[in-house]
């Protein structure tokens, strides 16, 4: 992924701090054997038992950090968001659309289907789907800077809405790939990127300033 400095309307938060040495070892054997387990047999498939195998711990040490199978899910979702991962920055609202769409084409076709098993777990356990709201925001609020970015630029007007802008060039992509199941078209990122970028430079997202705005 394309990596760049934040700008002072990007920052956010650092990420949480996480035990280290033989704790964070541990965590990290755990959560690799849910991605895997989860990756092979799917939620119905996913035991606290074959997770502490798979991982070679004690399945003790699994009940008491994680307790259950949502517990070890949902920790898997927020350990993505202790990462740096920054959205890309080509130089213009489409590019940077396009790009991102391309990430999120990539992350859905990839095999094992990971990510849309967390997607579909998410429906299944209620801590789960806590974790995943929690990491589309976390996205969500990350690539905020794509439209303030391109507001700077002159390419948007003023006080364009970047969660409604970013959700109409994304959603698409969900649709086709989880919900529709259609193949990967290597078409669609761009396709729905450029949709977005024309309706927004047309004002199609932009709210009406703040009283008193000049």
């Amino acid at each position: 992924m394309t990596s760049t400095a934040p700008e002072p309307d990007g920052t956010r938060p650092p990420p949480r701090r996480r035990p280290g040495g033989r704790t964070a070892r541990i965590r990290t054997q755990v959560l690799d054997a849910v991605l895997a387990e989860l990756g092979e047999h799917g939620y119905d498939g996913l035991t606290t038992d074959s997770v502490a195998a798979r991982a070679g711990v004690h399945r003790t040490t699994v009940y008491r950090r994680w307790g259950d199978v949502g517990g070890l899910l949902a920790d898997v979702l927020d350990a993505a968001s202790d990462d740096d991962w920054q959205p890309p920055d080509t130089g213009s609202l489409e590019g940077d659309l396009a790009a991102l769409n391309q990430e999120i084409q990539t992350a859905l076709t990839a095999q094992p289907p990971i990510v849309v098993a967390l997607i579909a777990a998410s429906f299944r356990s209620e801590k789960a789907a806590h974790a995943q709201q929690r990491l589309w925001e976390d996205r969500y609020a990350r690539c905020e800077i794509i439209v303030s970015r391109a507001v700077r630029r002159g390419e948007l007007p003023p006080h364009t809405d970047a969660r409604r802008l970013l959700l109409a060039a994304t959603a698409p992509l969900y649709h086709q790939l989880v919900l529709l199941r259609t193949p990967p078209d290597p078409q669609l990122p761009g396709h729905t990127a450029r949709t977005a970028a024309l309706a927004a430079a047309a004002g199609a997202f932009a709210e009406p300033p703040p009283a008193g705005d000049t």
